[in-house]
């Protein structure tokens, strides 16, 4: 437990920002399943559109600190493949 003042404040902002993080990855997670359901319905131009949403909300995760760069590159591009195999 903290004891000293800096201590103390330190844990109310590591708790602010982990709720802050939390929000970010539900919200990216949500992009990235409705991807993943228009793949799975098969319908290519839904799919492209919901990749194309997706992508702004992964890359602002990389700026925030969410998600590594490689990590986004890596999804972006088994995404998109999968997306342009369905044409």
């Amino acid at each position: 437990m903290a004891n000293s003042p800096q201590a103390k404040k330190r844990a109310r902002q590591a708790d602010r920002r982990f709720a802050v993080n939390k929000a970010r990855r539900s919200r990216i997670r949500t992009y990235l399943r409705k991807v993943e359901e228009a793949i799975a319905a098969g319908d290519q131009a839904v799919a492209a559109a919901a990749l194309k949403e997706a992508q702004p909300e992964l890359m602002r995760g990389v700026s925030k600190g969410i998600l590594h760069k490689n990590t986004v590159a890596r999804k972006m591009s088994r995404l998109s493949a999968r997306v342009k195999s369905l044409g």
